[in-house]
Order: C-alpha cells, then structure tokens, then sequence
C-alpha cells in the first residue's frame, strides 16, 4: 500500500480486514473531493461491486447532480438494478438515456420526504424479494450537493439518516457523492452518519483516494484508486 505519510496507516492486510468487515456489516461511505468527475466515477464503479457475485443496485440521482457522472447500465441476469430521479424543470428524471430494462422512479424535488420515501421502498423490494445477503445491496446516491443548496442542512441530514440506516439494516453499501474539500463545513456536518469518509483526487501519478475510518481513527493516506 503506498502512502504520503506514516502516521497511523493501517497496513495492507488490516486495512483489508476492515473493508471486509464493512462489506459484512453494512456501511455506508461519504465520497468527497474537488476534484475532476473522474475521480469520482472510478470510486463510484469500484464501490457499486464487481460482477463475481449479485448485486442489486439502487441509483439515486439527485436534481443537478455533478459528481461521478455514472450512468446505470443493463444489469446481467444475476443482477437487479432500479432508479429513484428527483425530476428537472420539465418534469421527466436525470439520466434519462438509461436501458428500458432498468426500472426508474420519478419524485418531485421540493420535498426531501418523497425521495427518502422512494429510496427506502426500492431497498426493502429488494431485501422482501432476494432476502439480501451482507454487501449483496449497493446504493450510489449521486449527489448530495443540490440538496444542500435547495434544501434547510437539517433536513438533508434527516433524509441522509433514513437512508444510510436502511442500507445498513440490510447490510448493504451505501456511499454518497458530495464533491466538497474534506474540510468543508458541510462534510462536518454530515461525517457522523458515515462509517468511512474517503477522500478522491487526481494526482500526479493518477488517480489517488484517502480513507478516513472513523470508528477506528485509522487514516490510509493517499492511495492508488
């Protein structure tokens, strides 16, 4: 594991073991960074899970959104896949240029309740129907950013509470975009809901990600994404 600095980076197996233990346990993760949306997007494949075994995807995409850019594809036949939208001026969802085959929820975006509401009947479909096995949920929630900005913080950190809750009720993984500085006022505000906070950017060498684990006060450094 390659760091910029020493001090209290976990090495390469205990970092390992706390990733599985993350998986196992449900999680979810707050990705933050000003920086290029590719960052973002390599993060955001990476934590929505490899086709080794299945996943059911929630993609929720948020008003505005500019994070990660991830657009959700097809799912294989093993894999599920749904959207909840918040809708734009004229009415229809973000991403409108998904597959047919992806099932998409449209909510109005003046009220916070009715996304939160929609975000947490698509989890509980798929934990009735598949009776969810730990890191078999994954829910990217691209972004947090245009909720803040339309909506009171209090009220965000309601929904995110709902939201991150659920996701671990099922043991699933959730992490959510907030392209902010890892100082921000607003990642303060909002870091004790997550259990890691992971921090992206383009670096010289390429991109590179830092994690935060908060419960056991480790810090990766920067890393190879």
């Amino acid at each position: 594991m390659r760091t910029d600095h020493g001090g209290g980076v976990p090495d390469s197996t205990a970092f390992a073991q706390t990733l599985s233990s993350l998986k196992q346990e449900g999680s979810n993760i707050l990705l933050v960074g000003q920086t290029s949306g590719t960052a973002h997007h390599a993060a955001c494949e990476r934590l929505l899970g490899d086709g080794e075994e299945p996943r059911r995807r929630v993609y929720v995409y948020t008003a505005g959104n500019e994070s990660c850019g991830f657009t959700a594809t097809a799912p294989t036949v093993e894999d599920s896949a749904c959207i909840v939208t918040q809708s734009t001026d004229d009415g229809t969802g973000v991403h409108d240029g998904v597959p047919e085959s992806i099932e998409r929820t449209v909510v109005g975006n003046q009220l916070l309740a009715s996304l939160g509401a929609e975000i947490i009947d698509a989890v509980a479909a798929y934990d009735d129907e598949f009776d969810l096995e730990p890191a078999e949920l994954r829910l990217c929630f691209d972004s947090v950013t245009p909720l803040l900005r339309d909506h009171k913080s209090e009220n965000v950190f309601r929904l995110l509470h709902m939201v991150t809750s659920r996701v671990r009720e099922v043991d699933g993984m959730g992490h959510f975009h907030l392209p902010l500085a890892r100082d921000s006022d607003y990642v303060h505000l909002l870091e004790p809901l997550f259990d890691a906070i992971v921090e992206v950017r383009d670096g010289e060498d390429g991109l590179e990600q830092r994690w935060d684990l908060r419960d056991r006060g480790t810090d990766t450094g920067w890393i190879s994404l």
